[in-house]
């Protein structure tokens, strides 16, 4: 008990104040699901919800007046497949991972996702979906810390270790090794561990499930995953299945998952009974520039050259399996699986350049602002709260200059950034665009 100190005060009774009222003006808005731009847009917020939204609403008297001007506004945006905790500087591979967990404890990694998260959220991620590679439950206690004021980020769908068959997502490691296994993932074999893994994560704190379902030499059945898949489903949590082969992938199907990450093998077969089952599509590539940035970060130049050209070739191959997804109905959400540090970018936009990656495999750019808005937020089971821009959502927005239904491109030019009716960025102010604390 506190007593006794100098200048120190219970207000006992104290009325709370009243939520801060604000209008934010801008000369278009995107709502994330009408096809055209509302023009002359006025958002009013109460506290940390839209009240109303339209052209040229009255402003109450007595209401904060955001003037952002030729821009254009949208809902904040989501990534569906990140990594904040994960920042290699180095070629990725089995070497760069298991240093990382040498070297660094979960604490300091959660540290760590403290820096990346602001800079997504800088970026106009609001939301983003953390899919592990966190240590043990480091996405949790980060998400936590972003829930308590205690640090600024986004908001955060949290799947603490990813459950996996033997050897997590390692090619193969000495039996003594194993520990290091343990801890990015919790390893399972039959229907029994599948059902206690999934419980275990949820008492943990996870907002969803991660199974990889196959790492190039163990394969989860099917059997396995429907009992994730039910135990999840019974608990409300989507399930995310990582997936890299043919097998896999119906395996992951048949289950009936949320989501499908990658797919970087999707056979034609599987694509009606995804639409049908209403199973995302989550293809996390990156545009084609992006390889020139990853291939700057090796010095011998041979080396340089066959990373770049491994990266189109995986790219081309990655565009033809969105184009048919698309074309068979399946539904995208935006992720990044931004995991590596590019030169001269910050996590948060290395991650939304990757999103113009889709507009490269023939998506119309109102598709890809909704698979980074409202698809996604459908897919982490926020849509009653975020994903687009109306009454009695959260006030989750971000300014672009230009027009970003013509020219994906706009994402990277930000003006304004609101999470929570908190003013995160302003290009406006005169510190340079970063808010404090409030």
């Amino acid at each position: 008990m506190l007593c006794g100190i100098p200048g120190l005060s219970w207000a006992q009774g104290a009325a709370a104040p009243e939520p801060q009222r604000i209008a934010v003006r801008a000369a278009r808005l995107f709502d994330g699901k009408s096809d055209k731009l509302l023009p002359d847009a006025v958002v009013l917020i109460e506290g940390s919800t839209l009240q109303a939204v339209g052209t040229g609403l009255a402003i109450p008297a007595g209401t904060r007046v955001i003037d952002l001007g030729n821009v254009t506004l949208m809902p904040g945006l989501i990534d569906a497949h990140s990594h904040l905790l994960l920042d290699l500087h180095e070629e990725s591979g089995d070497g760069a991972m298991i240093s990382t967990i040498v070297q660094q404890s979960t604490a300091d990694r959660a540290l760590l996702g403290v820096k990346l998260g602001l800079e997504m959220l800088e970026a106009g991620v609001t939301t983003v979906r953390d899919v592990g590679n966190s240590g043990v439950n480091g996405d949790v206690a980060l998400r936590n810390a972003i829930q308590r004021g205690w640090v600024r980020g986004p908001r955060i769908s949290a799947c603490t270790r990813a459950l996996a068959p033997h050897g997590g997502q390692f090619a193969t490691l000495q039996p003594a090794a194993q520990d290091l296994i343990e801890q990015e993932y919790v390893t399972l074999s039959g229907v029994e561990e599948a059902r206690r893994a999934v419980r275990q994560a949820i008492a943990d704190g996870a907002d969803c499930i991660k199974v990889i379902v196959d790492n190039g030499h163990n394969l989860l059945s099917v059997e396995e995953l429907k009992v994730i898949v039910e135990e999840a489903h019974r608990s409300k949590r989507p399930v995310a299945a990582h997936t890299t082969t043919d097998e896999s992938v119906r395996n992951a199907v048949e289950a009936g998952v949320d989501s499908v990450e990658h797919g970087y093998s999707l056979p034609d077969d599987v694509l009606a009974p995804m639409a049908r089952k209403r199973i995302f599509l989550v293809p996390t590539e990156g545009p084609i520039d992006q390889c020139d940035s990853l291939g700057a970060k090796l010095g011998d130049a041979e080396r340089q050259r066959r990373m770049r050209e491994r990266c189109r070739k995986l790219i081309t191959k990655a565009n033809d399996r969105i184009r048919r997804a698309v074309a068979a109905g399946v539904r995208l959400a935006a992720g990044s699986d931004m995991y590596i540090a590019i030169p001269g970018l910050t996590r948060g936009q290395a991650s939304v350049q990757g999103f113009s990656a889709y507009v490269e495999a023939g998506v119309k750019p109102v598709d890809v602002l909704r698979a980074a808005t409202l698809n996604a937020a459908e897919l982490l089971r926020m849509q009653d709260r975020i994903g687009s821009v109306e009454a009695n959502k959260l006030a989750d927005l971000l300014a672009v200059e230009g027009d970003p239904l013509k020219d994906i491109g706009a994402l990277k030019q930000v003006r304004f950034v609101m999470k929570d009716g908190q003013v995160i960025l302003d290009a406006r102010s005169p510190e340079g665009g970063r808010a404090g604390l409030q």
